[in-house]
Formats: structure tokens, sequence, C-alpha cells
């Protein structure tokens, strides 16, 4: 596309798009000064394939490539096959191990499919550091680190936490930064995308492309979203994340557990709601004229909607509706037909979790009799507080908060 499909934002989106859902931009004046020229933009934004998934923590930042995406600029989309087998140590104090390059490839393919469910596919540029670091020499790596100084990079809080602490930094930690950084100078990016415990990277690449004679990029941080458990950033190595390839209802499920003081950070973040809107949210949680679960679902509507379409994220409400409110069983149930006498001791009670470990609804018995004591199974609704009980053919068991599954006695239906 030419300059000509590139939209110039009103004063009310460009107050939308540089405030709504942003934590840092540099330099402000600069960026807006280019949005208001119809130059069209080259916006940067890498990720490390070191895990497959995307949660809805990314999708804060995706959010907002769509949004400068939908104005007519470009996204290069930088697949960091190199600096993945390095591991950045971003918000860490630990060295973190080294992919391989078949790892590396396959975390990518299933990154970038879900990547391009909240970023359109047809106004991304998609490219791989191996086009240019393939090339790189042992010259050229020198040439690079001669750029920055040692007590440059222990300026960074995770770097000078561990060398405060002893803790162990390889010379292989430092070129992580130096290798994003030229990623922006391969690409004469205009803009680098990233969350805010980012920003020393982002700059990294500022001051490099300053330094080869390229124009510095403007640099975009967005907030880091707290997960489901309210008190640390969302992670799948914290287990209190979503994910944006889940199913839409246990995806809806999980919006619902967030605590409630989280109801209007996600709505900012994760949602187009008019700020006018949330405004009046917060009004009614204050007076407390409105019952958060409404606003809740609403909200787990609005994320749903997004991933999967209106109509699937209604039926996502329905279901949870049905099964969280009314306790009934979920559509889609797991039928299994077993012998119950299979499962019975001595005295003819069914043994929980003998019959949920053999049919692979949970790992071993010791989880099962571990989800009993904390009463996350149930059956007909009534939490199950021995292992051992009674069990009619027909019964359904919810074992967690998602998971369900009804027992056919295989006698019973021959009888019948």
């Amino acid at each position: 596309m030419d300059n000509e499909s590139v939209k110039i934002p009103t004063p009310v989106e460009m107050e939308y798009l540089l405030h709504r859902g942003v934590s840092e931009i540099i330099v402000k004046d600069e960026l807006e000064n280019l949005l208001k020229s119809g130059k069209k933009l080259r916006l940067k934004e890498g990720f490390d394939p070191s895990r497959p998934d995307i949660h809805l923590g990314h999708m804060v930042g995706l959010r907002k490539l769509r949004q400068f995406q939908e104005l007519g600029h470009t996204v290069i989309l930088i697949v960091g096959d190199w600096t993945a087998q390095i591991g950045d140590p971003s918000g860490v104090n630990v060295t973190r191990p080294m992919l391989t390059a078949e790892e590396v490839r396959n975390n990518a393919e299933t990154y970038m499919e879900q990547f391009f469910w909240v970023v359109d596919k047809e106004k991304t540029e998609v490219r791989w550091q191996s086009e240019w670091f393939g090339k790189f020499s042992l010259k050229d790596v020198i040439h690079l680190t001669s750029k920055f100084t040692i007590a440059q990079f222990l300026a960074r809080d995770d770097f000078a936490k561990r060398y405060a602490e002893g803790r162990p930094i390889t010379i292989t930690e430092f070129l992580y930064p130096l290798l994003q950084a030229y990623d922006s100078v391969a690409i004469k990016s205009d803009m680098e995308f990233g969350g805010q415990d980012q920003k020393f990277n982002l700059l990294v690449g500022r001051e490099l492309q300053g330094m080869v004679g390229q124009r510095p990029q403007q640099i975009f941080t967005t907030p880091l979203l707290i997960g489901t458990d309210g008190s640390h950033k969302m992670s799948k190595s914290l287990g209190n994340y979503i994910g944006v390839s889940e199913p839409a209802n246990q995806m809806y499920g999980k919006v619902m557990s967030v605590p409630d003081v989280l109801i209007i950070n996600y709505f900012e973040l994760l949602t187009d709601v008019p700020d006018k809107e949330l405004d009046e949210f917060r009004k009614s949680l204050k007076e407390e004229s409105l019952n958060p679960m409404n606003l809740k679902k609403r909200l787990a509507y609005e994320i749903v909607s997004q991933l999967y379409g209106k109509e699937v994220a209604a039926q996502a409400e329905k279901e949870f509706t049905n099964v969280f409110q009314k306790r009934e069983a979920p559509d889609n149930v797991i039928v299994v037909t077993i012998s119950f006498s299979d499962y019975k001791t001595e005295n003819g009670d069914v043994d929980y979790g003998k019959l949920l470990a053999g049919t692979g609804q949970v790992k071993s018995r010791t989880e099962a009799n571990r989800l009993i004591n904390q009463g996350a199974i149930s059956v007909e609704g009534i939490k199950i507080t021995s292992p051992y009980g009674p069990l009619d053919s027909g019964s359904t068991f919810k074992v967690g908060k998602h998971h369900f599954v009804k027992y056919n006695d295989i006698n019973k239906k021959q009888e019948a």
C-alpha cells in the first residue's frame, strides 16, 4: 500500500491510540507528528518463541498493533529464531535455558497462528532473524558489541539485581539486547512495541539506529496484565494465565474468575468499550450499585467475541449461566460407559479415585484424592468428601472448575 492508504487519525482517535492501553511512548510528540504526516510507518514487534502459546497478557500489545494497522501502517513481525536460543532475562533473575533450533521453529508456528487471531495477517510482514544473523561473522559480532559498554547493560534492573546478589550473568545474555537492537536496524523500524519490562531493550535499538545513521525508532510500551491470581503479571509458568487459544467456554469461565479489583483494568486493556462507559462502571462499583458478576459477564463476552465471534461468545455465556449459576451439566460433557463393578470395593462403594484415574479423567488416584480433599470434585452438584461412596448410573462428576464427565453403568444399560 502507498501513503494514500494511510489514514491520519482525528484528535479523538489520536487520544485513544496514544493513551488507552499505553504505558509509555518515547518520544510522544515525535510519534504524534509522524502520524499526522501521513507517512506509512513500519511497526516492529519481535517475539521469541520460547513458548508456543499466547495469553491475554500478550493480547494487550497485539490489540495496539491492530489499531495502527487499521490506519494503514505495516507491522513487521520479527521471529526471534536466534535470540530465543539465548533466552531473554527481562523480568527474571536467573539464566534461561537455551532452546534448539527445532524447538524454536515448532513454537514459532503455533505462536504465529495465534498471533494472527488478533493482528491482521494481510497487513503484516514476517521476518526471521536468521535472514541477517545467518550471515554474521565473528567480526560483525565484535563490531556490534563495541557499540555499548558493560556499565550500560548493568544499569538494567534484572542484570543489576543479579550482579548485586552475586548471581551468574553470562556474556551470552549481554548479546540478547544487542541482537534485538540490530533487528531494528535490519528492517529500518519506525516504531517498536513491547511490554513495559522491555523498555531497556527497545531503547538499545533506538540508540543503535542513531549510531548507524538511521532515524531512531519510537518506543511504544504497554502495561503488563495482572493474572487471574490478582497479584502477579500473567504468566504460563505461574499458572495465572488465560490462553488465547483456549476453548471459548473455558476462556469465558476463567475471565469470570478474575478478581473484582481487576475488572476495569481488563476492560481498559483488552476491550474497546468506550472510556465514558468505563467511567460509569467505576462509579457503579464504587457505589456498589451494580453486581460485579454482571460486569465480568460483559467483560468475558467482549474478550471471547474478539477471538471467536459474537455467536460463540453468546453460547459461552449461556453455558456459564447454566453450569455455574443454574448448576446444570454442560452441553459438552464427556460420557463414559463402563462396568461400575470394576471400581467397587468389597462393601459395594465405588472407589472414586480409581474410577477417575482408570478412565483418564485425572492423572492418578493420588491426584484424584488430592482434589477430593480440596473440595474440587462433586457428583451431581454435591461435593464429595470421601474417596469412596455410592454412585448411580448416569451421574455426572465435576472435576475442577471446567471438566465434566458422565458415567453410565453398562450393566444397567443391558438390564434396561
